[in-house]
């Protein structure tokens, strides 16, 4: 990115708290903090990827930010512009430069539409295209995503899990977004599939100028097709550097915890692993300091009373933790 030019995406201090509601007048009696005061940034034409264990808020983080659901608190500049100040009809205007694709990609498809109305609805939607134009154009995002345009009068029972995943993503292209969401893209496909998926947002990134949040729990993926990563625990971010940093010489004990769990594909080569003990802690009401001061492995009397601010350490990389 040019020296001084503002990131595509700019997170602030982003929170959402999901409410706990108990007895018969469902008063709130505590809240679940999915995500908490998280802040990043996205360059034009990058790959920002976000790691951690079910539960950590990285699904709750990217629909934050597309305001799928409402944030608590925080900003989000998207292409200069602050998204949670947009009035409805200025978000929708705007959502055409954002898209998602969903993690399940047989339940995020309409069962009842043909994929010839699920792929054009976006242009019905934003009245872009209709009658001969949409057909054009839904047959080229098709083509595009490795399908055939004869496919598109089938339903998506016809299709195979990973047909059904190009499909979503051909949805997502339809308006030819600035950014999208991948939210857990390939977790639901066998793993050959995973590879072919992968491989195409890749070449899609090239051929469009793309931008990706992409958010996974599998190591492996993550570090193929980020430029950046973030790891995320218990609704905070602990770590945020280049994929080379994360990957190759990670910082927070729980980045070094998460990368010992990734299998060799060699059985003679051995592999000092890091074994956690313990349970996640709740969100509804994390641990006092550091939260994750309760199964790290190396944590003093200092983790337990004060919270780590995410720091920078070295050019690129920032870590929230009191003994890097």
């Amino acid at each position: 990115m040019p020296d001084g030019a503002e990131p595509l995406l700019r997170v602030r201090n982003l929170k959402k708290y999901f409410p706990i509601r108990r007895g018969l007048l469902s008063h709130i009696a505590g809240h679940v903090k999915a995500v908490d005061d998280i802040s990043f940034d996205i360059n034009k034409g990058e790959t920002f990827g976000l790691v951690g264990e079910s539960g950590c808020g990285k699904t709750t983080a990217g629909r934050a930010i597309l305001r799928l659901i409402e944030p608590d608190a925080g900003t989000v500049r998207f292409d200069s512009i602050d998204l949670l100040q947009l009035r409805k009809q200025e978000l929708r205007r705007k959502r055409r430069d954002m898209q998602i694709i969903f993690q399940d990609p047989y339940a995020s498809l309409n069962p009842r539409m043909t994929i010839r109305t699920i792929v054009g609805e976006p242009f019905a939607i934003h009245r872009l295209a209709a009658g001969l134009e949409r057909e054009h154009r839904v047959a080229d995002l098709l083509k595009t995503v490795g399908l055939d345009p004869v496919m598109m009068n089938r339903y998506p029972h016809e299709f195979s899990g990973g047909q059904r995943q190009r499909i979503g993503i051909a949805r997502a292209l339809a308006l030819k977004p600035k950014l999208v969401v991948a939210d857990e893209p390939v977790s639901a496909l066998d793993v050959s599939i995973q590879a072919q998926i992968i491989n195409l947002l890749a070449d899609l990134q090239q051929q469009f100028g793309l931008t990706y949040l992409f958010i996974s729990h599998a190591i492996p993926v993550i570090e193929h097709i980020s430029t950046r990563i973030g790891v995320m625990y218990l609704g905070e971010l602990v770590e945020v550097g280049t994929s080379a940093q994360i990957c190759l010489a990670p910082k927070h004990p729980y980045t070094q915890a998460l990368l010992s769990a990734v299998p060799i594909p060699d059985p003679a080569a051995k592999k000092q692993r890091i074994v956690l003990h313990g349970d996640v802690p709740t969100p509804i009401n994390p641990p006092s300091g550091c939260r994750f001061h309760t199964r790290c492995p190396i944590a003093v009397e200092r983790c337990k009373t004060e919270e780590p601010p995410l720091r920078q350490i070295e050019d690129g990389r920032d870590v929230s933790c009191h003994l890097v």
